[in-house]
């Protein structure tokens, strides 16, 4: 009877590929395996920041096209959707790797209570979509005298 010696790691790296392999069967079911490198869902990145009148969100969207983008303010929540389209330069052949996702995206983000929806206004620069959705003018609460 041999001993061998137990290496934690190689059980680790073992999981990691079954949940790896599990991932990519799913996200790819349905779609050539060609297709499922080159399309897919994907998430923008986002920055949310606040000042004194406003919140502030910038996307980063490279390579999509203006109208591609769709942004809308229902029920107290932003959703910003649109897709970016896999336009190959040269022949499909010519292509050794493709690691940027493409494909349809969707972020939904809860607003507060505060914003006004009336006056949101949004600009696409350089890849980057900026969404600036001003704060309501706050009312000063009314005193009460008691007689």
């Amino acid at each position: 009877m041999s001993i061998n010696k137990w290496d934690p790691y190689k059980d680790l790296l073992s999981i990691q590929e079954r949940v790896n392999r599990l991932f990519e069967d799913t996200l790819s079911k349905g779609v050539s395996a060609e297709e499922s490198v080159s399309t897919g869902t994907w998430s923008p990145a986002v920055d949310i920041y606040e000042t004194e009148e406003e919140f502030v969100v910038k996307a980063e969207i490279p390579e999509v096209q203006q109208s591609d983008i769709d942004i809308r303010v229902e029920n107290n929540a932003l959703t910003i959707k649109g897709e970016r389209k896999l336009q190959r330069e040269g022949r499909k052949e010519n292509y050794h790797r493709i690691e940027r996702a493409y494909g349809t995206f969707l972020r939904l983000f809860l607003l507060p209570g505060t914003v006004d929806k009336e006056s949101i206004r949004a600009t696409f620069k350089d890849g980057v979509l900026k969404i600036v959705l001003p704060k309501k003018e706050e009312v000063n609460p009314k005193q009460i005298e008691i007689k």
